[in-house]
């Protein structure tokens, strides 16, 4: 059973940051690609962030680039979304996600099989 389990959220103001983590199950974390998507109330989800299963492969959606930067820990089974200058738009449920893709291209996050139960940024 696949287990997502993230922390981090919380209210900030905007120009802020924050940095969520998300623990993952141990056989997850070394063979999955692993992201974070996020979903505002009544907004469609919209990928932030995904990297590849060593970490060498990472991306982050032009609405986020330059001010939010994905990483992982392998030995903490831990991933990351570093979060600065927040904007008001930000305002989201924030989800951590994984799928295992051996060959494949770790893709958008949105798409991914597994996902934890959130946590809540509110940027005001």
């Amino acid at each position: 059973h696949v287990q997502l389990v993230e922390s981090g959220g919380g209210s900030v103001q905007a120009g802020g940051s924050l940095r969520l983590s998300c623990v993952a199950s141990d056989y997850v974390y070394s063979s999955y690609c692993m992201g974070w998507f996020r979903q505002a109330p009544g907004k469609e989800r919209e990928g932030v962030a995904a990297i590849s299963n060593t970490g060498q492969a990472s991306h982050v959606a032009d609405s986020v680039q330059g001010r939010f930067t994905i990483s992982r820990d392998n030995a903490k089974n831990s991933l990351y979304l570093q979060m600065s200058s927040l904007e008001i738009e930000g305002t989201a449920m924030y989800y951590c996600a994984a799928e295992r893709r051996l060959l494949a291209p770790c893709g958008d996050a949105r798409d991914y099989k597994y996902r934890g139960q959130g946590t809540q940024v509110t940027v005001s």
